[in-house]
């Protein structure tokens, strides 16, 4: 939840004027805590958590997300909890290597306004291959030229990866704003 990435987004948000909330997923805390670095807690925690967060905070006005597989594992969750809105940042749409294997079964039917920033060559789901499926029309996509799954361009590009990230979060912006406009839910 400290990391730049997170940090440059959290900080970004409220600058623009949105509060913004972070955690950390049990296995995450229990790295910061031993400094052994484990796998991800299995999906039932990962949702666990998310309940127990929306629960902490409520759904009115609430728009969830996370980075890589925290705002998958939001979007998983968006619909059953009612929050408002999700933000997922460079979500992975198939697991590295893995483009034979996409993970958007509940992206096709997905009600909930989402905004995914995504890169263009990111290698867990790229302009290339996720331009081509077919997705829920509550999704909207901002991509970044040239981006990883951290949305950084190659130097070579002629990009920064500060126009990448502001970029994304001037989409996020507008994206919330739009959930305003169109009143609660």
């Amino acid at each position: 939840m400290d990391s730049g990435f997170m940090v440059t987004f959290a900080e970004g948000l409220a600058a623009r004027g949105h509060r913004c909330a972070r955690f950390e997923f049990p296995y995450m805390a229990e790295r910061r805590k031993t400094g052994k670095k484990k796998p991800p807690d299995r999906q039932p925690v990962l949702i666990d958590t998310w309940r127990a967060v929306i629960d902490d905070l409520g759904t009115e006005n609430l728009i969830i997300g996370g980075k890589s597989m925290g705002g998958r594992m939001a979007t998983m969750i968006a619909d059953e909890t009612g929050v408002r809105g999700v933000v997922a940042l460079g979500y992975p749409f198939y697991g590295m290597g893995r483009p034979d294997k996409p993970r958007i079964e509940h992206l096709l039917e997905l009600k909930t306004p989402t905004l995914i920033c995504q890169g263009t060559r990111d290698t867990m789901g790229g302009y290339d291959t996720i331009s081509a499926l077919t997705l829920s029309d509550a999704i909207t996509l901002h991509w970044a030229e040239d981006g990883d799954h951290s949305l950084k361009p190659r130097k070579k590009s002629g990009r920064t990866e500060e126009q990448n990230l502001t970029e994304a979060l001037d989409a996020v912006d507008r994206f919330l704003a739009g959930l305003s406009r169109q009143g609660k839910p």
